[in-house]
């Protein structure tokens, strides 16, 4: 392993947050052996990182140097001898002016393994190295079995019946591609993106080439329920079915439609907007969209006997997808990590899906754009769902809802190399001016709930505090 420069340092040093893969410690005179254990376990979990020591945690950080661990052989075997992998420690050299800094580079783990310290598998959330959840862990073990997208979803086929049951002129256009001059030239172009494979002389169609592209779920057996499904309900509870409509067709070919749909489904608001009375729709068309793709995309498809649901509400649209996340719900606006990657790279080159991570940011975005409540997102037994809420006056909105929209707002303005203030928070409220100690008591709420926390601490003075995500 090369050395870690200085210049390498100090970049690692600039990252404007720590993450999975990225940990610093101040540890100037000493740091406890079992939380050492912890956080290698927490982060090999993560699929490795550093943890850095003698650096400051917070931005800008700072080298104040470290005594721990003076003798690295020791501790490197003591992590292995404990651990039962290898953790190399190396110290800046030479000797960094301002103190001596330990980087302790940690593997990540096999694939399909978890570490485990004591019996307890850990992993990072925040600072904190908690247990793993029963479906992480199942998650994990399950990574080496086949991917569920790359089975086969018919087998023996002829070029006429992958035609015959592909959308194959809808994949060519949203690939903006000319659509080839024989049978041969559009197999070969699935078969590059993976959507079928040859056998011989014949063709097999695999599950993620005719849940994109099916013509009709319903022609394949095994994907007949995992079309989208919408709901609408004549009030704010499941008390009263006004219609529940089935999809049919692959999510690639399928997706305008099915959006077309649920946008004609949402009534209108006649609102007054410069002296002209428009209308406009209740959810925005453009949040509808992002939370759709996002449902499709991010659903666990080893959960069987559910689907996508789509339910419209008088209040509020949710929109739910099998499985849970498999990041924090807190980290949606600034974090990615899909289970089914493969799909969601085929729905960006398709532009059905915004680049990784933007698309709950702008989902967030619409609803401060349109003064709606703060978007919910939920995580069941089974389940995560999406919540957008109809228009509220503020003087309607519950505490609960403050803070939220108080939590978005900041990690909004952190992803955007911004700080939340006063002044920003009764922006996204449309407050007055004299109303500052309302947003300043919201902003009280929300670092009481452990949702953001002040930038300085050290300020004392109200109007020039500053706050971030409690995870910055």
């Amino acid at each position: 392993m090369t050395q870690t420069t200085h210049a390498e340092l100090a970049a690692l040093m600039a990252r404007p947050t720590e993450d999975n893969h990225l940990e610093f410690k101040a540890a100037q005179n000493q740091y406890d052996t079992t939380k050492l254990f912890k956080r290698c376990v927490a982060i090999a979990n993560e699929f490795g990182g550093k943890l850095i020591m003698g650096v400051t945690d917070r931005p800008p950080r700072q080298i104040i140097g470290t005594a721990a661990f003076p003798n690295l052989a020791k501790i490197e075997a003591d992590i292995f001898n404990k651990l039962k992998f290898r953790v190399v420690v190396e110290e800046v050299t030479p000797c960094h002016a301002d103190g001596r800094v330990l980087i302790f580079h940690i593997p990540p783990r096999p694939r399909g393994t978890a570490f485990q310290f004591e019996g307890q598998y850990l992993m990072r959330v925040g600072e904190e190295t908690p247990v793993m959840s029963e479906d992480r862990l199942r998650e994990i073990f399950n990574e080496g079995a086949p991917d569920w997208l790359d089975e086969v979803a018919l087998d023996d086929c002829d070029a006429a019946d992958v035609v015959r049951l592909l959308d194959t002129q809808t994949f060519f256009d949203l690939l903006k591609l000319p659509y080839p001059s024989d049978r041969q030239g559009v197999l070969e172009r699935l078969s590059s993106q993976g959507l079928v494979v040859s056998v011989g002389q014949r063709w097999a169609i695999k599950n993620i080439g005719a849940i994109l592209l099916a013509k009709s779920l319903a022609q394949f057996e095994s994907l007949i329920f995992r079309a989208p499904r919408v709901i609408v309900y004549q009030g704010a509870d499941k008390l009263s079915t006004v219609r529940d409509q089935p999809g049919d067709k692959g999510y690639a070919v399928g997706f305008e439609g099915l959006i077309d749909f649920i946008n004609g489904l949402v009534p209108a608001n006649e609102i007054l907007t410069s002296a002209i009375r428009e209308e406009r729709q209740l959810f925005p068309k453009s949040a509808i969209r992002e939370l759709v793709a996002n449902a499709l995309v991010h659903q666990d498809f080893v959960e069987t006997g559910s689907s996508v649901r789509i339910e419209l509400y008088s209040n509020r649209l949710e929109i739910s997808n099998p499985g849970k996340p498999l990041i924090s719900i807190d980290r949606f606006i600034d974090e990615y990590k899909s289970r089914n990657e493969s799909l969601a790279k085929l729905m960006r080159r398709f532009g059905i899906c915004e680049e990784k991570s933007s698309g709950i940011d702008r989902v967030v975005m619409l609803s401060e754009l349109y003064q709606l409540p703060a978007p919910d997102f939920l995580v069941g037994s089974h389940h995560t769902t999406s919540v957008i809420f109809a228009p509220r006056e503020f003087k309607d909105l519950d505490t609960d809802g403050r803070i939220r929209a108080c939590y978005q707002h900041c990690c909004l303005r952190y992803v955007a190399r911004e700080k939340m203030t006063n002044q920003s928070l009764r922006e996204r409220f449309k407050l007055s001016s004299k109303q500052t100690e309302t947003a300043s008591r919201i902003i009280r709420d929300t670092v009481e709930a452990g949702k953001v926390k002040l930038t300085d601490p050290s300020v004392k003075s109200t109007r020039y505090r500053s706050y971030i995500p409690f995870w910055a």
